[in-house]
Protein backbone atom coordinates (compact mmCIF):
# COMPACT_ATOMS: atom_id res chain seq x y z
CA UNK A 1 0.00 0.00 0.00
CA UNK A 2 2.86 2.37 0.87
CA UNK A 3 4.47 1.62 -2.51
CA UNK A 4 1.22 2.50 -4.28
CA UNK A 5 0.92 5.83 -2.41
CA UNK A 6 4.55 6.57 -3.27
CA UNK A 7 3.90 5.90 -6.96
CA UNK A 8 0.75 8.07 -6.87
CA UNK A 9 2.78 10.85 -5.26
CA UNK A 10 5.40 10.68 -8.00
CA UNK A 11 2.75 10.59 -10.69
CA UNK A 12 1.09 13.67 -9.21
CA UNK A 13 4.38 15.51 -9.09
CA UNK A 14 5.25 14.42 -12.63
CA UNK A 15 1.82 15.53 -13.83
CA UNK A 16 2.38 18.98 -12.33
CA UNK A 17 5.76 19.29 -14.02
CA UNK A 18 4.25 18.04 -17.26
CA UNK A 19 1.84 20.97 -17.13
CA UNK A 20 4.71 23.33 -16.48
CA UNK A 21 6.70 21.94 -19.40
CA UNK A 22 3.80 21.30 -21.75
CA UNK A 23 5.89 22.05 -24.82
CA UNK A 24 8.52 19.45 -23.93
CA UNK A 25 8.67 15.95 -25.48
CA UNK A 26 6.29 13.30 -24.12
CA UNK A 27 7.53 10.44 -21.95
CA UNK A 28 7.95 7.15 -23.77
CA UNK A 29 5.39 4.49 -22.83
CA UNK A 30 8.18 1.91 -22.67
CA UNK A 31 9.31 3.24 -19.27
CA UNK A 32 8.01 0.96 -16.51
CA UNK A 33 5.70 2.99 -14.26
CA UNK A 34 6.90 1.02 -11.29
CA UNK A 35 10.60 1.75 -11.76
CA UNK A 36 11.86 4.96 -10.21
CA UNK A 37 14.91 6.29 -12.12
CA UNK A 38 18.31 6.58 -10.47
CA UNK A 39 21.11 9.08 -10.98
CA UNK A 40 23.36 6.47 -12.61
CA UNK A 41 20.79 6.11 -15.40
CA UNK A 42 21.16 9.83 -16.22
CA UNK A 43 23.90 11.44 -18.23
CA UNK A 44 24.50 14.44 -20.45
CA UNK A 45 27.26 15.76 -22.62
CA UNK A 46 28.86 19.20 -22.68
CA UNK A 47 30.36 20.22 -26.01
CA UNK A 48 31.56 23.41 -27.63
CA UNK A 49 28.91 25.75 -29.02
CA UNK A 50 31.25 27.23 -31.60
CA UNK A 51 33.01 29.80 -29.38
CA UNK A 52 35.10 29.70 -26.24
CA UNK A 53 32.10 30.83 -24.21
CA UNK A 54 29.14 28.88 -25.56
CA UNK A 55 28.47 25.27 -24.60
CA UNK A 56 25.86 22.80 -25.84
CA UNK A 57 24.26 20.47 -23.32
CA UNK A 58 22.68 17.25 -24.56
CA UNK A 59 20.67 14.71 -22.58
CA UNK A 60 22.24 11.28 -23.19
CA UNK A 61 20.46 9.39 -20.40
CA UNK A 62 19.82 5.66 -20.71
CA UNK A 63 16.13 6.24 -19.97
CA UNK A 64 13.56 8.47 -21.64
CA UNK A 65 11.97 11.39 -19.84
CA UNK A 66 11.38 15.11 -19.84
CA UNK A 67 14.56 17.12 -19.12
CA UNK A 68 14.77 20.24 -16.99
CA UNK A 69 18.08 22.05 -16.59
CA UNK A 70 19.72 24.29 -14.02
CA UNK A 71 22.51 25.80 -16.09
CA UNK A 72 24.66 26.87 -13.16
CA UNK A 73 24.72 30.56 -14.10
CA UNK A 74 21.32 31.49 -12.67
CA UNK A 75 19.45 30.36 -15.77
CA UNK A 76 16.99 27.51 -16.24
CA UNK A 77 15.92 25.66 -19.36
CA UNK A 78 13.42 23.04 -20.45
CA UNK A 79 14.94 22.55 -23.88
CA UNK A 80 16.14 19.10 -24.86
CA UNK A 81 19.57 20.43 -25.82
CA UNK A 82 20.10 23.99 -24.54
CA UNK A 83 23.02 26.24 -25.37
CA UNK A 84 24.52 28.09 -22.41
CA UNK A 85 27.02 30.93 -22.17
CA UNK A 86 29.77 31.10 -19.55
CA UNK A 87 31.42 34.45 -20.15
CA UNK A 88 33.53 34.65 -17.00
CA UNK A 89 36.05 32.29 -15.40
CA UNK A 90 34.59 29.99 -12.80
CA UNK A 91 33.21 26.59 -11.97
CA UNK A 92 29.61 26.17 -13.06
CA UNK A 93 27.46 23.30 -11.75
CA UNK A 94 25.00 22.04 -14.36
CA UNK A 95 22.12 19.92 -13.07
CA UNK A 96 19.86 17.78 -15.26
CA UNK A 97 16.50 16.76 -13.79
CA UNK A 98 14.71 14.01 -15.70
CA UNK A 99 11.02 13.33 -15.15
CA UNK A 100 9.89 9.84 -16.13
CA UNK A 101 6.75 7.82 -15.59
CA UNK A 102 8.47 6.08 -12.72
CA UNK A 103 9.65 9.20 -10.92
CA UNK A 104 12.30 11.89 -10.93
CA UNK A 105 16.11 11.79 -10.78
CA UNK A 106 18.89 14.36 -11.05
CA UNK A 107 22.53 14.40 -12.12
CA UNK A 108 25.07 17.21 -11.88
CA UNK A 109 28.35 17.98 -13.59
CA UNK A 110 30.81 20.83 -13.27
CA UNK A 111 31.89 22.93 -16.22
CA UNK A 112 35.11 24.86 -15.72
CA UNK A 113 35.58 28.12 -17.61
CA UNK A 114 39.08 29.63 -17.62
CA UNK A 115 38.55 32.45 -20.12
CA UNK A 116 36.83 35.84 -20.09
CA UNK A 117 34.61 37.17 -22.86
CA UNK A 118 35.75 40.78 -22.82
CA UNK A 119 33.38 41.70 -25.65
CA UNK A 120 30.45 41.82 -23.25
CA UNK A 121 32.01 44.80 -21.48
CA UNK A 122 31.75 46.83 -24.67
CA UNK A 123 28.43 45.40 -25.85
CA UNK A 124 25.89 48.30 -25.89
CA UNK A 125 23.17 46.04 -24.43
CA UNK A 126 25.29 45.26 -21.37
CA UNK A 127 26.30 48.90 -20.98
CA UNK A 128 22.75 50.25 -21.40
CA UNK A 129 21.42 47.77 -18.84
CA UNK A 130 24.10 48.00 -16.13
CA UNK A 131 26.06 51.16 -16.83
CA UNK A 132 29.05 48.99 -17.71
CA UNK A 133 32.40 48.91 -15.92
CA UNK A 134 32.23 52.66 -15.29
CA UNK A 135 29.19 52.26 -13.02
CA UNK A 136 30.47 50.63 -9.85
CA UNK A 137 27.02 50.92 -8.24
CA UNK A 138 25.31 49.55 -11.33
CA UNK A 139 22.16 50.99 -12.89
CA UNK A 140 18.68 50.99 -11.35
CA UNK A 141 15.46 50.66 -13.35
CA UNK A 142 11.79 51.29 -12.47
CA UNK A 143 8.53 50.76 -14.32
CA UNK A 144 7.72 53.63 -16.69
CA UNK A 145 4.44 54.22 -14.87
CA UNK A 146 3.40 57.22 -17.00
CA UNK A 147 3.69 55.33 -20.28
CA UNK A 148 0.84 53.38 -21.83
CA UNK A 149 1.84 49.72 -21.82
CA UNK A 150 4.33 49.88 -18.96
CA UNK A 151 2.77 46.50 -18.18
CA UNK A 152 0.47 44.54 -20.44
CA UNK A 153 -0.58 41.10 -21.58
CA UNK A 154 -1.37 39.33 -24.83
CA UNK A 155 -1.20 35.92 -26.46
CA UNK A 156 2.09 34.07 -26.82
CA UNK A 157 4.02 35.19 -29.88
CA UNK A 158 3.06 38.86 -29.45
CA UNK A 159 4.71 41.76 -27.61
CA UNK A 160 2.21 41.38 -24.77
CA UNK A 161 -0.06 44.39 -25.35
CA UNK A 162 -2.86 42.91 -27.46
CA UNK A 163 -5.31 42.05 -24.65
CA UNK A 164 -4.48 44.80 -22.19
CA UNK A 165 -2.01 47.68 -22.02
CA UNK A 166 -1.91 49.54 -18.71
CA UNK A 167 -2.58 53.24 -19.11
CA UNK A 168 -0.55 55.86 -17.22
CA UNK A 169 -0.62 55.02 -13.50
CA UNK A 170 -3.26 52.36 -14.17
CA UNK A 171 -2.16 50.54 -11.02
CA UNK A 172 -1.92 53.65 -8.81
CA UNK A 173 -3.82 51.79 -6.09
CA UNK A 174 -0.99 49.26 -5.95
CA UNK A 175 1.70 51.49 -4.48
CA UNK A 176 4.10 48.58 -3.95
CA UNK A 177 4.28 48.10 -7.73
CA UNK A 178 5.50 51.57 -8.58
CA UNK A 179 8.03 51.90 -5.77
CA UNK A 180 9.89 48.69 -6.68
CA UNK A 181 13.23 48.96 -8.47
CA UNK A 182 15.77 46.54 -9.89
CA UNK A 183 19.52 47.15 -10.07
CA UNK A 184 21.99 45.53 -12.48
CA UNK A 185 25.76 45.49 -11.92
CA UNK A 186 28.24 44.21 -14.47
CA UNK A 187 30.54 43.19 -11.59
CA UNK A 188 29.53 39.57 -10.95
CA UNK A 189 26.40 40.19 -13.04
CA UNK A 190 24.54 40.87 -9.79
CA UNK A 191 20.82 41.69 -9.84
CA UNK A 192 19.20 43.30 -6.81
CA UNK A 193 15.45 43.76 -6.37
CA UNK A 194 14.46 46.49 -3.89
CA UNK A 195 10.81 46.09 -2.91
CA UNK A 196 10.54 47.54 0.62
CA UNK A 197 9.29 44.21 1.94
CA UNK A 198 6.34 43.71 -0.41
CA UNK A 199 5.91 42.74 -4.08
CA UNK A 200 3.06 42.54 -6.58
CA UNK A 201 2.57 39.14 -8.21
CA UNK A 202 0.16 37.08 -10.30
CA UNK A 203 -2.13 34.77 -8.36
CA UNK A 204 -0.61 31.63 -9.83
CA UNK A 205 2.82 32.42 -8.33
CA UNK A 206 1.70 33.80 -4.96
CA UNK A 207 2.94 30.65 -3.18
CA UNK A 208 6.47 30.85 -4.65
CA UNK A 209 9.51 30.45 -2.41
CA UNK A 210 9.79 33.40 -0.05
CA UNK A 211 6.25 34.73 -0.57
CA UNK A 212 3.78 34.97 2.33
CA UNK A 213 0.62 36.73 3.50
CA UNK A 214 -0.83 37.08 -0.02
CA UNK A 215 -3.63 39.65 -0.29
CA UNK A 216 -5.62 40.34 -3.44
CA UNK A 217 -5.66 43.89 -4.83
CA UNK A 218 -6.81 45.00 -8.27
CA UNK A 219 -6.97 41.45 -9.73
CA UNK A 220 -3.49 40.38 -8.56
CA UNK A 221 -1.76 39.88 -5.21
CA UNK A 222 0.52 41.75 -2.82
CA UNK A 223 2.87 39.43 -0.92
CA UNK A 224 5.33 39.91 1.87
CA UNK A 225 8.74 39.19 0.38
CA UNK A 226 12.39 39.80 1.13
CA UNK A 227 14.30 38.99 -2.08
CA UNK A 228 17.75 37.47 -2.05
CA UNK A 229 20.53 38.69 -4.32
CA UNK A 230 20.25 37.33 -7.84
CA UNK A 231 22.04 37.24 -11.16
CA UNK A 232 21.48 38.45 -14.70
CA UNK A 233 22.89 37.88 -18.15
CA UNK A 234 22.08 38.76 -21.75
CA UNK A 235 22.31 36.12 -24.48
CA UNK A 236 21.62 36.25 -28.20
CA UNK A 237 19.68 33.40 -29.74
CA UNK A 238 18.05 32.99 -33.15
CA UNK A 239 18.47 36.67 -33.93
CA UNK A 240 16.93 37.85 -30.64
CA UNK A 241 18.39 38.98 -27.32
CA UNK A 242 17.20 37.63 -23.99
CA UNK A 243 17.72 38.92 -20.46
CA UNK A 244 17.80 36.04 -17.97
CA UNK A 245 17.21 36.66 -14.26
CA UNK A 246 17.94 34.05 -11.60
CA UNK A 247 18.42 33.53 -7.91
CA UNK A 248 17.51 31.38 -4.92
CA UNK A 249 14.27 33.40 -4.61
CA UNK A 250 12.22 35.04 -7.40
CA UNK A 251 13.96 37.80 -9.33
CA UNK A 252 11.84 39.91 -11.70
CA UNK A 253 11.44 43.46 -13.04
CA UNK A 254 9.01 44.82 -10.41
CA UNK A 255 6.00 42.57 -11.24
CA UNK A 256 6.23 38.78 -10.96
CA UNK A 257 4.28 36.98 -13.68
CA UNK A 258 6.24 33.74 -13.37
CA UNK A 259 8.48 34.20 -16.43
CA UNK A 260 9.42 30.86 -17.97
CA UNK A 261 13.02 30.04 -17.05
CA UNK A 262 13.43 33.63 -15.84
CA UNK A 263 13.85 34.65 -19.48
CA UNK A 264 12.74 38.02 -20.92
CA UNK A 265 13.05 38.82 -24.60
CA UNK A 266 14.54 42.29 -25.07
CA UNK A 267 12.26 44.17 -27.46
CA UNK A 268 14.18 47.42 -27.11
CA UNK A 269 17.13 48.55 -25.01
CA UNK A 270 18.50 52.08 -25.02
CA UNK A 271 20.23 54.40 -22.59
CA UNK A 272 16.88 55.38 -21.07
CA UNK A 273 14.47 52.65 -22.16
CA UNK A 274 14.14 48.93 -21.49
CA UNK A 275 11.25 47.07 -23.12
CA UNK A 276 10.77 43.37 -22.39
CA UNK A 277 8.32 40.54 -23.00
CA UNK A 278 8.18 37.14 -21.31
CA UNK A 279 5.99 34.05 -21.38
CA UNK A 280 4.50 33.03 -18.05
CA UNK A 281 5.11 29.39 -17.15
CA UNK A 282 1.52 28.62 -16.06
CA UNK A 283 -0.93 30.11 -18.57
CA UNK A 284 1.53 30.65 -21.43
CA UNK A 285 0.62 34.31 -22.00
CA UNK A 286 2.96 37.08 -23.15
CA UNK A 287 3.64 39.82 -20.57
CA UNK A 288 5.01 43.21 -21.48
CA UNK A 289 7.26 45.51 -19.43
CA UNK A 290 8.52 49.01 -20.08
CA UNK A 291 11.13 50.44 -17.70
CA UNK A 292 13.20 53.60 -17.41
CA UNK A 293 16.24 54.46 -15.25
CA UNK A 294 15.40 55.57 -11.72
CA UNK A 295 15.23 59.37 -11.55
CA UNK A 296 15.11 59.78 -15.32
CA UNK A 297 12.83 62.55 -16.55
CA UNK A 298 11.65 61.76 -20.04
CA UNK A 299 11.77 64.48 -22.68
CA UNK A 300 8.32 65.48 -23.84
CA UNK A 301 6.83 66.35 -27.17
CA UNK A 302 5.32 69.83 -26.91
CA UNK A 303 2.54 71.36 -28.98
CA UNK A 304 -0.46 73.67 -28.92
CA UNK A 305 -3.90 72.83 -30.25
CA UNK A 306 -5.56 75.34 -32.58
CA UNK A 307 -9.32 75.10 -33.14
CA UNK A 308 -10.70 77.50 -35.73
CA UNK A 309 -13.77 77.87 -37.99
CA UNK A 310 -13.39 77.26 -41.71
CA UNK A 311 -15.21 78.99 -44.55
CA UNK A 312 -17.93 76.33 -44.43
CA UNK A 313 -21.01 76.68 -42.24
CA UNK A 314 -20.49 75.26 -38.72
CA UNK A 315 -17.23 73.59 -39.78
CA UNK A 316 -14.25 73.72 -37.44
CA UNK A 317 -10.67 72.62 -38.04
CA UNK A 318 -8.42 71.15 -35.34
CA UNK A 319 -4.67 71.30 -35.91
CA UNK A 320 -1.49 70.95 -33.89
CA UNK A 321 0.67 74.06 -33.85
CA UNK A 322 4.07 75.02 -32.39
CA UNK A 323 5.10 71.37 -32.40
CA UNK A 324 8.46 70.60 -30.76
CA UNK A 325 9.76 67.03 -31.00
CA UNK A 326 12.98 66.25 -29.07
CA UNK A 327 15.61 64.13 -30.79
CA UNK A 328 14.78 60.44 -30.71
CA UNK A 329 11.04 60.97 -30.26
CA UNK A 330 8.18 61.10 -32.71
CA UNK A 331 4.40 61.42 -33.02
CA UNK A 332 2.72 58.26 -34.27
CA UNK A 333 -0.96 59.20 -34.06
CA UNK A 334 -3.28 62.15 -33.51
CA UNK A 335 -6.90 61.46 -32.56
CA UNK A 336 -9.60 64.12 -32.31
CA UNK A 337 -12.92 63.54 -30.56
CA UNK A 338 -15.07 66.47 -31.68
CA UNK A 339 -17.55 66.00 -28.84
CA UNK A 340 -20.59 65.30 -31.02
CA UNK A 341 -19.84 61.62 -31.61
CA UNK A 342 -17.38 62.25 -34.46
CA UNK A 343 -13.89 60.82 -33.93
CA UNK A 344 -11.10 61.13 -36.48
CA UNK A 345 -7.46 60.10 -36.34
CA UNK A 346 -4.36 60.12 -38.51
CA UNK A 347 -0.59 59.73 -38.51
CA UNK A 348 0.27 63.11 -40.10
CA UNK A 349 0.49 65.53 -37.15
CA UNK A 350 0.72 68.48 -39.56
CA UNK A 351 -2.69 67.76 -41.07
CA UNK A 352 -5.87 69.50 -39.93
CA UNK A 353 -8.98 67.49 -39.08
CA UNK A 354 -12.40 69.04 -39.70
CA UNK A 355 -15.95 68.45 -38.57
CA UNK A 356 -19.31 70.03 -39.38
CA UNK A 357 -21.55 70.52 -36.34
CA UNK A 358 -25.28 70.24 -36.98
CA UNK A 359 -26.67 71.55 -33.72
CA UNK A 360 -26.15 74.73 -31.72
CA UNK A 361 -24.28 73.89 -28.50
CA UNK A 362 -20.92 74.06 -26.74
CA UNK A 363 -18.77 71.00 -27.52
CA UNK A 364 -15.75 69.62 -25.69
CA UNK A 365 -13.02 68.68 -28.19
CA UNK A 366 -10.47 66.13 -26.96
CA UNK A 367 -7.14 65.81 -28.79
CA UNK A 368 -5.05 62.72 -28.00
CA UNK A 369 -1.46 62.68 -29.27
CA UNK A 370 0.45 59.40 -29.13
CA UNK A 371 4.22 59.94 -29.00
CA UNK A 372 7.17 57.57 -28.80
CA UNK A 373 7.15 57.53 -25.02
CA UNK A 374 3.76 58.71 -23.76
CA UNK A 375 0.19 59.71 -24.58
CA UNK A 376 -0.75 63.40 -24.26
CA UNK A 377 -4.32 64.70 -24.02
CA UNK A 378 -5.56 68.27 -24.54
CA UNK A 379 -9.13 69.59 -24.27
CA UNK A 380 -10.65 72.57 -26.05
CA UNK A 381 -14.19 74.01 -26.20
CA UNK A 382 -16.00 74.84 -29.43
CA UNK A 383 -19.03 77.11 -29.23
CA UNK A 384 -21.47 76.53 -32.11
CA UNK A 385 -23.82 79.51 -32.09
CA UNK A 386 -26.51 78.34 -34.55
CA UNK A 387 -28.00 75.16 -35.95
CA UNK A 388 -26.81 74.08 -39.39
CA UNK A 389 -29.35 74.86 -42.17
CA UNK A 390 -29.69 71.11 -42.80
CA UNK A 391 -30.36 70.30 -39.17
CA UNK A 392 -33.75 68.75 -38.48
CA UNK A 393 -34.85 69.20 -34.84
CA UNK A 394 -35.50 65.86 -33.22
CA UNK A 395 -37.16 66.86 -29.96
CA UNK A 396 -40.27 69.01 -30.27
CA UNK A 397 -41.93 71.13 -27.58
CA UNK A 398 -43.13 69.18 -24.52
CA UNK A 399 -41.09 66.20 -25.71
CA UNK A 400 -38.35 64.29 -23.85
CA UNK A 401 -35.87 61.53 -24.57
CA UNK A 402 -36.73 58.36 -22.68
CA UNK A 403 -33.70 56.25 -23.60
CA UNK A 404 -30.73 56.89 -25.89
CA UNK A 405 -28.80 53.74 -24.77
CA UNK A 406 -25.64 55.81 -24.25
CA UNK A 407 -26.24 58.47 -21.61
CA UNK A 408 -29.95 58.97 -20.90
CA UNK A 409 -32.33 56.42 -19.41
CA UNK A 410 -35.77 57.26 -18.04
CA UNK A 411 -36.81 53.60 -18.20
CA UNK A 412 -35.09 50.51 -19.62
CA UNK A 413 -36.08 48.88 -22.90
CA UNK A 414 -36.56 45.10 -22.82
CA UNK A 415 -37.61 42.40 -25.27
CA UNK A 416 -40.73 40.22 -25.24
CA UNK A 417 -40.14 37.06 -27.30
CA UNK A 418 -37.24 38.83 -29.02
CA UNK A 419 -33.71 39.99 -28.32
CA UNK A 420 -33.00 43.59 -27.39
CA UNK A 421 -29.34 44.33 -26.68
CA UNK A 422 -27.23 47.47 -26.42
CA UNK A 423 -24.46 47.46 -29.03
CA UNK A 424 -22.02 49.80 -30.76
CA UNK A 425 -23.54 52.16 -33.28
CA UNK A 426 -23.02 50.53 -36.72
CA UNK A 427 -22.79 53.94 -38.44
CA UNK A 428 -21.87 56.99 -36.38
CA UNK A 429 -22.98 59.66 -38.87
CA UNK A 430 -25.62 62.37 -38.79
CA UNK A 431 -28.40 62.17 -37.76
CA UNK A 432 -27.20 59.64 -35.19
CA UNK A 433 -23.67 59.84 -33.81
CA UNK A 434 -24.46 58.02 -30.56
CA UNK A 435 -21.85 55.58 -29.33
CA UNK A 436 -24.41 52.92 -28.33
CA UNK A 437 -27.77 51.90 -29.79
CA UNK A 438 -30.37 49.16 -29.32
CA UNK A 439 -30.41 46.06 -31.53
CA UNK A 440 -33.72 44.19 -32.06
CA UNK A 441 -33.91 40.66 -33.47
CA UNK A 442 -36.79 38.18 -33.64
CA UNK A 443 -37.03 34.69 -35.14
CA UNK A 444 -40.29 32.91 -36.07
CA UNK A 445 -42.45 35.07 -33.81
CA UNK A 446 -44.89 37.45 -35.44
CA UNK A 447 -45.67 39.70 -32.44
CA UNK A 448 -42.28 39.81 -30.71
CA UNK A 449 -41.70 43.35 -29.44
CA UNK A 450 -39.33 45.68 -27.69
CA UNK A 451 -41.08 47.58 -24.95
CA UNK A 452 -40.47 50.35 -22.46
CA UNK A 453 -42.65 50.47 -19.35
CA UNK A 454 -42.65 53.52 -17.10
CA UNK A 455 -42.08 53.11 -13.38
CA UNK A 456 -45.23 52.64 -11.24
CA UNK A 457 -47.20 55.88 -10.89
CA UNK A 458 -45.94 57.49 -14.11
CA UNK A 459 -47.90 57.84 -17.37
CA UNK A 460 -47.44 59.52 -20.76
CA UNK A 461 -49.09 62.94 -21.12
CA UNK A 462 -50.61 63.29 -24.61
CA UNK A 463 -52.37 66.61 -23.97
CA UNK A 464 -49.60 68.94 -25.17
CA UNK A 465 -47.60 66.63 -27.41
CA UNK A 466 -48.63 63.38 -29.08
CA UNK A 467 -45.66 62.59 -31.32
CA UNK A 468 -43.20 59.77 -30.51
CA UNK A 469 -39.91 59.35 -32.39
CA UNK A 470 -37.13 56.83 -32.75
CA UNK A 471 -34.16 56.58 -35.08
CA UNK A 472 -34.08 53.36 -37.10
CA UNK A 473 -31.41 51.60 -39.16
CA UNK A 474 -32.08 48.42 -41.11
CA UNK A 475 -33.38 46.95 -44.36
CA UNK A 476 -35.38 49.09 -46.78
CA UNK A 477 -39.01 47.98 -46.83
CA UNK A 478 -39.05 46.59 -43.29
CA UNK A 479 -41.99 47.89 -41.29
CA UNK A 480 -41.47 49.23 -37.77
CA UNK A 481 -44.64 49.39 -35.68
CA UNK A 482 -45.26 51.45 -32.55
CA UNK A 483 -48.26 51.33 -30.23
CA UNK A 484 -49.17 52.32 -26.67
CA UNK A 485 -50.74 50.16 -23.95
CA UNK A 486 -51.90 50.30 -20.34
CA UNK A 487 -50.81 47.45 -18.07
CA UNK A 488 -53.57 47.87 -15.48
CA UNK A 489 -55.53 45.00 -17.07
CA UNK A 490 -52.57 42.62 -16.82
CA UNK A 491 -52.90 39.92 -19.45
CA UNK A 492 -55.69 41.88 -21.16
CA UNK A 493 -53.52 44.96 -21.71
CA UNK A 494 -54.03 44.41 -25.43
CA UNK A 495 -57.61 45.66 -25.00
CA UNK A 496 -56.20 49.12 -24.20
CA UNK A 497 -53.76 49.26 -27.09
CA UNK A 498 -53.77 51.98 -29.71
CA UNK A 499 -54.23 51.24 -33.37
CA UNK A 500 -50.96 50.35 -35.09
CA UNK A 501 -48.75 53.13 -36.42
CA UNK A 502 -46.14 51.88 -38.90
CA UNK A 503 -43.00 53.45 -40.35
CA UNK A 504 -41.44 51.82 -43.43
CA UNK A 505 -37.65 52.01 -43.64
CA UNK A 506 -36.70 53.88 -46.82
CA UNK A 507 -32.99 53.04 -47.33
CA UNK A 508 -30.78 50.13 -46.47
CA UNK A 509 -28.46 50.67 -43.52
CA UNK A 510 -29.08 54.38 -43.12
CA UNK A 511 -30.17 56.16 -39.97
CA UNK A 512 -33.67 57.57 -40.46
CA UNK A 513 -36.05 59.38 -38.11
CA UNK A 514 -39.26 57.42 -37.65
CA UNK A 515 -42.12 59.63 -36.43
CA UNK A 516 -45.37 58.33 -34.92
CA UNK A 517 -48.18 60.87 -34.52
CA UNK A 518 -51.00 59.55 -32.33
CA UNK A 519 -53.40 62.43 -33.17
CA UNK A 520 -56.59 60.87 -34.52
CA UNK A 521 -55.49 57.34 -33.56
CA UNK A 522 -58.12 55.09 -32.00
CA UNK A 523 -57.59 52.78 -29.07
CA UNK A 524 -59.21 49.78 -27.43
CA UNK A 525 -62.17 47.86 -28.76
CA UNK A 526 -65.67 49.27 -29.07
CA UNK A 527 -67.21 46.21 -27.46
CA UNK A 528 -65.32 46.89 -24.22
CA UNK A 529 -67.33 50.02 -23.59
CA UNK A 530 -65.19 52.34 -21.48
CA UNK A 531 -61.99 51.11 -23.14
CA UNK A 532 -62.61 52.60 -26.58
CA UNK A 533 -61.90 55.98 -28.21
CA UNK A 534 -61.55 57.21 -31.76
CA UNK A 535 -58.76 59.64 -30.76
CA UNK A 536 -56.46 59.00 -27.81
CA UNK A 537 -55.24 62.60 -27.82
CA UNK A 538 -58.67 64.19 -27.26
CA UNK A 539 -60.27 61.67 -24.90
CA UNK A 540 -59.69 62.52 -21.23
CA UNK A 541 -59.74 58.80 -20.42
CA UNK A 542 -56.69 58.17 -22.63
CA UNK A 543 -54.64 61.32 -23.09
CA UNK A 544 -53.35 61.75 -19.54
CA UNK A 545 -52.67 59.32 -16.68
CA UNK A 546 -53.45 56.24 -18.78
CA UNK A 547 -50.72 54.86 -21.06
CA UNK A 548 -47.53 53.57 -19.46
CA UNK A 549 -46.07 51.21 -22.09
CA UNK A 550 -44.71 51.82 -25.59
CA UNK A 551 -44.17 48.77 -27.82
CA UNK A 552 -41.99 48.52 -30.95
CA UNK A 553 -42.14 45.65 -33.47
CA UNK A 554 -40.33 44.78 -36.67
CA UNK A 555 -42.54 43.40 -39.47
CA UNK A 556 -45.52 42.73 -37.17
CA UNK A 557 -47.64 39.74 -38.12
CA UNK A 558 -44.77 38.09 -40.00
CA UNK A 559 -43.93 34.92 -38.11
CA UNK A 560 -41.38 33.24 -40.36
CA UNK A 561 -37.66 33.88 -40.47
CA UNK A 562 -35.39 36.30 -38.65
CA UNK A 563 -36.05 40.03 -38.64
CA UNK A 564 -33.73 42.64 -37.16
CA UNK A 565 -32.93 46.34 -37.05
CA UNK A 566 -31.21 48.96 -34.88
CA UNK A 567 -33.01 51.76 -33.09
CA UNK A 568 -32.07 54.68 -30.88
CA UNK A 569 -33.22 57.93 -29.25
CA UNK A 570 -36.61 56.66 -28.08
CA UNK A 571 -38.44 59.93 -27.37
CA UNK A 572 -41.96 61.21 -26.90
CA UNK A 573 -44.35 63.36 -24.88
CA UNK A 574 -43.71 64.69 -21.41
CA UNK A 575 -44.21 62.31 -18.49
CA UNK A 576 -45.89 64.06 -15.56
CA UNK A 577 -43.68 63.92 -12.46
CA UNK A 578 -40.50 63.19 -14.44
CA UNK A 579 -39.16 66.54 -15.53
CA UNK A 580 -36.03 65.03 -17.06
CA UNK A 581 -34.48 61.68 -17.67
CA UNK A 582 -31.83 60.18 -15.42
CA UNK A 583 -28.37 60.93 -16.79
CA UNK A 584 -25.89 58.07 -16.34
Amino acid sequence: MKRMRYIQHLLGLAALILVMFACAPQIDDSVDIGQAPTADQLDFSVTSGGTDFKFVLKNTSAIVGIPSWDLGNGSKSTETSPTVTYALPGEYTVTLTLITRGGIATKSKKVVQTKTDYSIFTDPKFIFLSGGTAAAAGKTWVLDSLATGHIGVGPAGTVGLEWWAAGPLAKAAVKVLYDDEINFKVNGFAATLTNHGKSYVKGFVKTSTGYSNAKELDSDFIVDYTPSAGTWFIEDKDGKSYLTLGGSTPMFPCFDVGATNGSYEILKIEQNLLELVCIDRVEGNAWHYQLIPKGYVKPKVKFDVAVSPTANINEFAVKLSNVVIPAGLGISKVKVDFGDGTVKEGSDYNAAMTNIYMRKAPYNVTVTVTTSNETLITNKTVEVTANHPNYVPFLLDAMVTYNDFSEVIMAPVAGQDCGVTIVDNPSKVYPNKSSKVAYYTKTNNQWANAYMQLAPGYRFDLTLQHIFKIMVYGKAGDKILMKLENTDRGGNAWQTGTADLIYTIKKDNTWEIAEYNFAGVSAGWDWTGDQFTSDVTTSSKFNQGFYNVVRIMCNPGVGEGTHKFYFDELSGPHVEGLKSALIK
